[in-house]
């Protein structure tokens, strides 16, 4: 009996004395883009998870050099809804990219495309 006590006590010590689980940041993740082809001007809507205004700053577009930065028109956990600008090339075919918000701001590639047509 002593010795199971012993024991409680040092796993109550042990778990007392250990620091606190820290939690994981949320990371935001785009997975569909529809539609994944349009013109200059078109309006898409990205989903995913980890959107919404508190974690996602900017969306863009990127070539892998160039960034294009996309106004959000709206903004959910779920979703971001844009509008593709003048300034995407015609043929590109581009990748998003989200800026993340918080002490440590990251920019962010995401594994969905959008192509921009005539």
């Amino acid at each position: 009996m002593r010795l199971f006590l012993m024991m409680l006590a040092t796993l109550l010590l042990v778990a007392v004395a250990a620091p606190p689980l820290m939690a994981q940041e949320a990371i935001p993740r785009c997975t569909v883009v529809e539609p994944m082809i349009g013109k200059v001007g078109t309006e898409i809507v990205v989903t995913g998870e980890n959107l919404d205004k508190n974690l996602v700053a900017k969306l863009y577009l990127t070539d892998g050099k160039n960034d294009i930065e996309l106004a959000i028109l709206e903004q959910a956990a779920t979703m971001l809804k844009t509008k593709i600008p003048a300034s995407a090339k015609v043929g590109e075919r581009y990748r998003l990219m989200v800026l993340t918000k918080g002490k440590e701001p990251k920019l962010i590639e995401q594994p969905v495309r959008f192509e921009v047509e005539q």
